[in-house]
């Protein structure tokens, strides 16, 4: 059955994109902020040149993090714990922070994820907040180190990141058992090294070569010995005749022989 169809009352729809004009559809569409897009790879390289001129200024004291914004301190790779750092932790801002802004630093790793660290807030003062006498109480573990946090509470606040920063133990970084006994050597007064001993073993044989049968030592002046008592001849003979006159009837030529 076929429904007939009433052509005035019909409606014909007409696509939107006729209703443009060859000219506005040519026409790109204008995006926000699109008139300060060439200055922002200028902001950029302006950032990166400044990082690289504070990190020229201070060789081998800063350390990039993970934020662009954002230097730290180096810290030394093994250190004892709860003991004073060699230097004062520092963070370098590399855009402006308000003087007065806190800065907390946070260590941890998958053995002890909040480490307990002393003196560990600091105040931002010229872009620089200063951590004094700051201690790393918490222990890393066996081989394993520490990653620090560094928040930076501003509005909003700024997070970066310092990963394998510092391996805290009880003892701290111990020298090789070899390394210290030789230096304990090398300290004892009046002990002698192995070079020595030879040396002095090598002086005294030449001594008992010199004193050879091809070399015979003098002998000794028999009547240098008769002046000196022996354990077979307590006094000396000339002590014994001065002892008697040769007149005297004790004396030894007044005696008649048997």
């Amino acid at each position: 059955m076929r429904i007939p169809v009433d052509t005035s009352t019909s409606r014909r729809f007409t696509p939107p994109s006729t209703t443009l004009s060859p000219g506005k559809m040519s026409e790109p569409l204008a995006l926000p902020g699109a008139e300060h897009s060439g200055a922002l790879p200028g902001k950029l390289r302006s950032a990166d040149r400044s990082m690289v001129e504070v990190l020229a200024d201070h060789p081998g004291e800063l350390v990039r993090t993970d934020s662009p914004n954002f230097l730290c301190s180096v810290l030394p790779t093994h250190w004892r714990c709860n003991k004073t750092l060699p230097i004062a932790f520092k963070v370098v801002a590399l855009g402006d922070v308000p003087d007065g802004t806190l800065v907390t630093v946070m260590a941890g790793n998958d053995e002890n994820y909040s480490a307990e660290l002393r003196n560990a807030t600091a105040a931002m003062k010229n872009q620089v907040a200063r951590f004094n006498d700051l201690r790393f109480v918490g222990r890393s573990g066996r081989g394993k180190s520490f990653t620090l946090t560094i928040t930076v509470f501003t509005n909003p606040p700024q997070v970066a990141t310092y990963h394998r920063a510092i391996k805290i133990t009880v003892d701290g970084p111990r020298e090789p058992r070899r390394h210290r006994q030789k230096i304990d050597e090398q300290t004892k007064p009046g002990s002698l090294s192995f070079s020595e001993r030879l040396s002095e073993l090598e002086q005294l044989r030449r001594t008992a070569m010199r004193v050879s049968p091809h070399h015979p030592a003098p002998t000794p002046n028999p009547r240098a010995s008769l002046n000196h008592s022996t354990a077979f001849n307590p006094q000396p003979q000339s002590q014994i005749q001065g002892k008697y006159p040769k007149s005297s009837p004790c004396s030894p030529a007044s005696i008649p022989a048997a």
